[in-house]
């Protein structure tokens, strides 16, 4: 018996929204961890636990792929840069900034993918001498980048007078251009391989590149109790593990800009959770700043209707 299509969208509706929630929930989980367990101390750990679950998908989605030679350099260079490198940086922003501040930073990754998309298109155009690509962004699209920005800088400009301290945002700062930069690493290993041999091996490789940076930090580890450990593995298996495979799956079968749209929500989960769980408080002008980003993301996002 053929299953329906609307069933099939169906599941893939649930796998997104699942993804948003885990996603949304992971910056509350980090600033819980991120209090015993250092920066990457956290990751080495949160991707130890996750390798082992990403290894058994692999194994019953993809068993016969097996790693190649080739693609071992994209895959280093991309698990250091979205791996180590980025949850270097969110981590140390997370336990310096609250959790609803943090993920309307990172709500902001979609339009730097857009504006990094046009440059190097630009570049490679110029350099090879042949025509831009014809999808560039109309009027709607930069409008929603400068006005997602402009949000971003509204949150982070309130956070900085009432704090006075900047650091957090320039770790999120990282974090975001790390991801756009390891998106583009990402895109040549899309056209030959499963997205699960990707995650999978790109998670080995930040693994293994965590560990020399933990080797300093293991003296604060006696302190995790039950709380902690719980939040632990949420973040290894629910957001990196289970998480990235319910997005592939929802990749496949939605496509590119609807997983978008949804994934834009992420922090609205956020700031609820972390209102409820946290006590975090956003001020007005802060509340304004991450409507503007989730509009301006949305604008920029939405091509068609």
């Amino acid at each position: 018996m053929i299953k329906k299509p609307l069933s099939e969208k169906i599941k893939a509706l649930a796998a997104i929204i699942s993804v948003v929630l885990f996603w949304g929930f992971s910056f509350i989980s980090i600033k819980v961890t991120v209090a015993v367990f250092q920066p990457m101390s956290l990751g080495m750990l949160r991707f130890g636990i996750a390798i082992i679950f990403l290894y058994i998908l692999k194994q019953k989605l993809a068993p016969s792929e097996k790693l190649r030679l080739k693609d071992i350099p994209l895959l280093i260079a991309a698990g250091f840069v979205g791996v180590t490198l980025y949850f270097f940086f969110e981590n140390n922003g997370i336990y310096l900034v609250s959790a609803s501040e943090a993920s309307i930073a990172i709500g902001s990754i979609p339009v730097l993918t857009m504006i990094a998309d046009v440059v190097f298109e630009k570049i490679k155009a110029k350099k090879n001498r042949m025509p831009q690509a014809q999808s560039r962004p109309g009027i709607q699209q930069w409008l929603g980048c400068f006005i997602s920005i402009g949000g971003v800088i509204l949150v982070a400009g309130v956070s900085f007078v009432i704090s006075g301290s900047i650091r957090g945002y320039i770790y999120m700062s990282g974090a975001a251009l790390s991801w756009v930069f390891y998106s583009f690493l990402t895109r040549a290993l899309f056209t030959r391989c499963s997205r699960i041999y990707i995650v999978f091996w790109q998670s080995v490789a930040g693994f293994i590149m965590f560990i020399p940076f933990s080797f300093h930090e293991f003296s604060r580890w006696g302190n995790a109790d039950a709380e902690v450990i719980i939040h632990l593995f949420f973040l290894a298996i629910f957001c990196s593990a289970l998480g990235y495979w319910l997005y592939v799956y929802a990749l496949d079968k939605l496509g590119v800009s609807v997983c978008a749209i949804f994934i834009n929500l992420i922090p609205v989960v956020t700031v609820i959770a972390s209102f409820i769980m946290l006590g975090d408080r956003l001020s007005s002008l802060q509340w304004l700043g991450a409507g503007l980003v989730i509009a301006g993301v949305y604008l920029t996002m939405i091509r068609h209707r």
